[in-house]
């Protein structure tokens, strides 16, 4: 699953790039320029994959706090 994870990042990174919608005036929902209505997108993608990314692979046993006691 991390290798699924990691793919997806990258998958991320080059859709980021977003060169073909530099000069695109298209209005998204009649006010949102196309190239912000991507970035909201591609930032919605990123927290869902980071919401994976510690659901599926975040290392087992890491969260684990002894207690304190008093000696």
């Amino acid at each position: 699953m991390r290798n699924a994870i990691w793919i997806a990042v990258v998958v991320l990174v080059v859709l980021h790039q977003d060169n073909w919608f530099w000069d695109n005036d298209t209005l998204v929902f009649g006010f949102l320029p196309i190239g912000l209505a991507w970035h909201v997108g591609i930032s919605v993608a990123a927290a869902f994959l980071w919401y994976l990314a510690t659901v599926f692979a975040w290392p087992k046993g890491t969260d684990f706090v002894p207690e304190e006691t008093d000696a």
